[in-house]
């Protein structure tokens, strides 16, 4: 192939199935821009890489992540970048307070969350629905699960972007973008240190204040670890939920009829939730690097090469989804690998899916439809995570 793919051009973008599909045909492991990383995009691929962290380590989501100009990202510090046992150590930690007791104690909460958020949408004009329903509502969650200040949202979700997949989009001579990003990233650690210092003064019922009791091998867990923790959970609380939310409207917008189905049977809720995270998934992609030469898909990596599993063209891989590019109601369900596989499968993923659940029942109460705004909606899209920006929609009370 005499060029290669760019998976942050304009048209992947807006729309990457197009290209996840000419290279699931034409070079299903192959080099990628920017930076020449190999890309994985078949469904089998994908899964025989998540499968294997042996040979494919998570310390490819510290090298993408954590760019030398960066001088440290406490993202790439956390678990998420580990591989066993370490991981395996650190995940028993926070494992309970994901697990379905605590989901179950969670519910009602974030369900007054939703229908507060839902009650203050404007209501027959043209509103942009990311910031005050798609962003606040998980905003509000993770700020609950972790005693952080739910009217930060906004710089929470900015830190959320730029510690995944923003310093991924850095150019080698945009000076002024990589300052910027070092300043945020300074901002952070210190927001997060005075959370963590208020807890220890005063400890509460939150997570943080669980994580600070919690010991691994009869230690404490130092105040980076710490912060890299809530790095991990502030991300997969926010990203995920937000693009979730958004993704689900733009199905709704562009499928009507989707709509009046939920509305006359609310059950089909959880079918439709998983459909989106196969159709749109938040996670588009997670970074890998060898630990051997090996081949996959039949070309041979050296040792030492990042990998870029694209979960995105997984999702619409013909030769596991009939009709991938389809949006089907009735697919077979769920999905699991929007939230990855493996030991790194996303411990979130039931709060997800219940934040997706109750954020739609809400809108479902409040509103007899929904329609386009005027103005065209915008995606947001790192080598990382992809979805909606903005979303201009009029939405139509009963």
């Amino acid at each position: 192939m005499s060029e290669r793919f760019n998976l942050l051009s304009p048209e992947v973008k807006a729309n990457p199935y197009p290209t996840y599909a000419r290279m699931r045909r034409e070079a299903p492991v192959c080099q990628v821009e920017p930076g020449g990383m190999w890309a994985v995009s078949r469904h089998e691929d994908v899964l025989r890489v998540l499968k294997d962290p042996q040979r494919f380590s998570s310390q490819g989501f510290r090298v993408a992540t954590n760019p030398p100009w960066l001088g440290g990202n406490p993202f790439s510090e956390s678990m998420l970048t580990m591989d066993p046992p370490q991981h395996g150590r650190l995940r028993v930690l926070v494992q309970k307070a994901f697990g379905g007791a605590a989901m179950a104690r969670l519910e009602p909460r974030v369900r007054d969350i939703c229908r507060q958020a839902v009650a203050e949408l404007p209501r027959g004009v043209p509103v942009d629905l990311m910031p005050p329903y798609a962003l606040r509502i998980p905003a509000a969650v993770i700020s609950e699960l972790l005693g952080l200040d739910p009217s930060r949202a906004t710089r929470l979700k900015q830190w959320a972007d730029l510690i995944t997949g923003g310093v991924t989009t850095v150019r080698p001579d945009e000076e002024d973008r990589k300052q910027k990003a070092r300043d945020a990233v300074a901002e952070l650690r210190q927001y997060f240190g005075e959370v963590l210092d208020a807890r220890a003064r005063a400890p509460g019922t939150d997570l943080v204040s669980e994580l600070q009791q919690a010991r691994v091998d009869g230690e404490a867990l130092s105040k980076d670890e710490l912060i890299a923790f809530m790095a991990l959970l502030l991300v997969g609380g926010i990203e995920t939920v937000v693009h979730l939310l958004g993704a689900s409207l733009v199905v709704l917008r562009e499928h009507p009829e989707i709509w009046a189905q939920l509305r006359s049977d609310r059950s089909r809720i959880p079918a439709f939730i998983d459909e989106v995270l196969r159709y749109e998934p938040p996670a588009q992609a997670a970074p890998r690097l060898t630990t051997e030469a090996v081949e996959l898909g039949g070309v041979s990596l050296p040792k030492g090469a990042p990998v870029l599993v694209l979960l995105g063209s997984a999702a619409h891989d013909e030769a596991h989804f009939p009709d991938g590019d389809r949006f089907n109601l009735s697919r077979p369900g769920p999905q699991n690998l929007p939230f990855g596989h493996g030991v790194h499968f996303c411990l979130g993923a039931q709060l997800a899916r219940m934040e997706g659940r109750l954020a739609l029942e809400a809108l479902l109460d409040a509103f007899r439809h929904l329609q386009a705004g005027p103005e065209p909606m915008t995606w947001h899209r790192t080598l990382v995570v992809r979805g909606p920006a903005t979303l201009p929609l009029v939405l139509h009370p009963h």
